[in-house]
C-alpha cells in the first residue's frame, strides 16, 4: 500500500546529555483541492490492499462520487554520498524504502504534482554498496515482495506485484541516509547526521506506478517488518522501537510521524493481534450514540482472510458487510428527522443545511482492551458538494463483501496513534494536529522525560526543546506535512 497514507517523521535514540532533533518536510501527493471519484479512490486503494495484503483479500466494493478533501502524504529524504534528495511515498502497508534507479527502463520521467523526479545512481554514490546474494536480506520475507539472488552478477534482487497489474522490480542496495539534526535548544543551525541502511533501487515499473499523475521517486515502507526503516535503526539501538503519527484533516493538511512515542494523556491502548505481517487489531463492537450494533464479534476474529488492520497509506475506511449494513442504518436513524437521505452513485448520502456535528452521531469503534475509538461526523462522513442549496456528505465506510475491515485515513486524521512495537500495541486519541506533541526520549515507562514539543503549521516547524539535566540524547526526526 503507498501511504496513507503517504507524514512527519521523528527518530528517537538514547545517546549522551543533549537532545537532537531531526526534520524533513512532507506534502501532500494530492493536493486538497484535487477531487476524485470515490471510484478512483476505491481502485488506488485496492491496488494498495492487493500488495499489503499478499492478495489474500479481494475488496469488491463498488460505487462513485467526489469528495472534496483528499489526500496521500510523502517526504523528503536524502541518501548517498554526495546526498541527493528524494519524495517518497510514507506507506504503514509495506516494509522497504524504495526509490528509482537511474538505469530504470520505464520510470515515471515527470510528475503532475509539481515536484521534480530524481533517481538513484549506485556509481555516483561513493558509499553505495550493492547487497551481495549471501546477505541474509535475500532469504528475508518481505510481504508483498519476492526476493531472489542473480548468481551472475551477484547481487540481491526483489519484485513487487500487485493485484491491479502494477509492480516494480529492483535489487537491494546499502547507503546512508541522512538527518538534518537541531542540536540542543534553537537556535542552533541544524548539523548534518546519517544512518547507514538497506533499501530498494527500482528499475522496471507497470501499471499505475508508471502515470506522471501520482509520480514520486519511491515508496518508504513504515511496516513491521525487518526490513522497515523502523525496524533497521531500532534492531541497531539507533531508535526507539515505536512510531507516532498526528495528521491534520483539514485546510492544508499537515501533522506529524515521529520515531518515537507522542505522550497525551488521553491516549488509550490496545494490543496488536501476535504474529501479523501488519498492523491488526481485535475490534469487538461498534455503538452508535452510545448504543452497541447488533454485530456478531466473530466477523471481527483475525484470520488468514479476516481482521482489522489500521493502514494510513489506506484513503478511505472498508468494513465488513455484517458491520456495515448496521452502522449505515443506525446512523440514518439518527438523522432522519434532520437530513434528506439520498444515493448519490451507490453511496447512502445525506443533504443537511446546519453543522453535521449539531446533527450526527459519534462512532465508537471498540478494541480490545477497553479502548475506544470515537470518531466525529467528519471522520466518518465525506463532503461531497452540495445539491439544491444544500450540502451533502455521504458515509465513508465503503462495504466489503467479505475480508479485512481497514481503517485509512478517513478514521486515522485528527488523531495521535502511536505503533508501539516494543510492547505490540497501538494507541491513538482525538487531537488538534495543527498543535505541538510530546514525545518522549524513551519507550521505557520508568525512564520516561518530556523530550520537546513539536510545533507544526503549514509553513514551518519549530521544535520546542526542554532538556532535563539527564544524561540522555534523544534524536529526532521532524516531518511536517503540507
Amino acid at each position: 500500500m503507498r501511504c496513507c497514507i503517504p507524514t512527519l517523521l521523528a527518530v528517537t535514540a538514547v545517546l549522551v546529555s543533549a537532545v537532537h532533533a531531526a526534520f524533513l518536510p512532507l506534502e501532500r501527493s494530492i493536493p486538497l483541492s484535487h477531487r476524485e471519484e470515490v471510484a478512483a479512490l476505491r481502485a488506488r486503494d485496492r491496488a494498495r490492499h492487493a500488495r499489503m495484503l499478499s492478495g489474500i483479500v479481494d475488496l469488491a466494493v463498488q460505487g462513485t462520487s467526489d469528495p472534496n478533501s483528499v489526500g496521500l502524504y510523502y517526504t523528503k529524504v536524502k541518501m548517498g554520498t554526495p546526498p541527493k534528495e528524494f519524495n517518497v511515498q510514507i506507506d504503514t502497508g509495506s516494509d522497504i524504502l524504495w526509490v528509482n534507479c537511474n538505469t530504470c527502463s520505464n520510470c515515471p520521467q515527470s510528475s503532475e504534482l509539481g515536484i521534480e523526479l530524481n533517481f538513484f545512481d549506485t556509481v555516483g554514490s561513493s558509499t553505495a554498496a550493492l547487497v551481495p546474494c549471501s546477505d541474509p536480506i535475500c532469504t528475508t520475507g518481505v510481504q508483498g515482495a519476492s526476493a531472489e539472488c542473480s548468481t551472475r552478477v551477484n547481487q540481491c534482487s526483489y519484485a513487487f506485484k500487485y493485484g491491479d497489474g502494477s509492480g516494480t522490480s529492483g535489487y537491494y542496495v546499502s547507503d546512508a541516509l541522512y538527518f538534518n539534526l537541531i542540536v540542543g535548544q534553537p537556535p542552533l543551525p541544524p548539523v548534518n547526521s546519517s544512518a547507514t541502511i538497506v533499501f530498494g533501487c527500482s528499475i522496471s515499473q507497470s501499471g499505475d506506478l508508471t502515470k506522471a499523475d501520482k509520480a514520486v521517486d519511491g515508496i518508504f515502507g513504515f511496516g513491521p517488518g525487518a526490513l522497515s526503516v523502523v525496524s533497521q535503526l531500532s534492531s541497531r539501538g539507533l531508535t526507539p522501537k515505536v512510531f507516532s503519527h498526528c495528521l491534520k484533516g483539514d485546510g492544508d493538511g499537515g501533522g506529524i510521524l515521529v520515531l518515537g512515542e507522542i505522550k497525551e494523556s488521553s491516549i488509550v491502548y490496545s494490543p496488536l493481534v501476535p504474529s501479523q505481517p501488519h498492523y491488526n487489531l481485535n475490534l469487538q463492537s461498534i455503538a452508535v450514540n452510545g448504543q452497541l450494533l447488533p454485530i456478531n464479534p466473530a466477523v471481527f476474529a483475525t484470520s488468514n482472510d479476516r481482521g482489522t488492520i489500521v493502514d494510513c497509506g489506506t484513503t478511505l475506511a472498508y468494513l465488513v458487510q455484517e458491520a456495515y449494513d448496521p452502522l449505515v442504518t443506525a446512523i440514518t436513524t439518527a438523522v432522519s428527522q434532520s437530513a434528506q437521505q439520498i444515493n448519490s452513485k451507490g453511496n447512502q448520502c445525506y443533504l443537511v443545511s446546519t453543522s453535521i456535528g449539531d446533527i450526527f452521531p459519534s462512532v465508537s469503534l471498540n478494541f480490545e482492551g477497553g479502548a475506544s475509538m470515537v470518531l466525529k461526523p467528519e471522520q466518518y462522513l465525506m463532503h461531497n458538494g452540495y445539491r439544491d442549496g444544500a450540502e451533502m456528505w455521504c458515509i465513508g465506510f465503503q462495504n466489503v463483501q467479505e475480508g479485512v475491515s481497514i481503517l485509512g485515513d478517513l478514521v486515522l486524521k485528527d488523531k495521535i496513534v502511536v505503533y508501539d512495537l516494543a510492547h505490540q500495541r497501538i494507541g491513538w486519541a482525538n487531537y488538534d494536529c495543527s498543535l505541538s506533541v510530546n514525545v518522549s526520549v524513551t519507550t521505557n515507562k520508568d525512564e520516561y522525560i518530556n523530550g520537546g514539543q513539536l510545533s507544526v503549521s503549514s509553513s514551518a516547524i519549530r521544535v520546542l526543546c526542554n532538556l532535563l539535566p539527564l544524561s540522555i540524547v534523544a534524536l529526532s526526526l521532524y516531518i511536517m506535512l503540507v
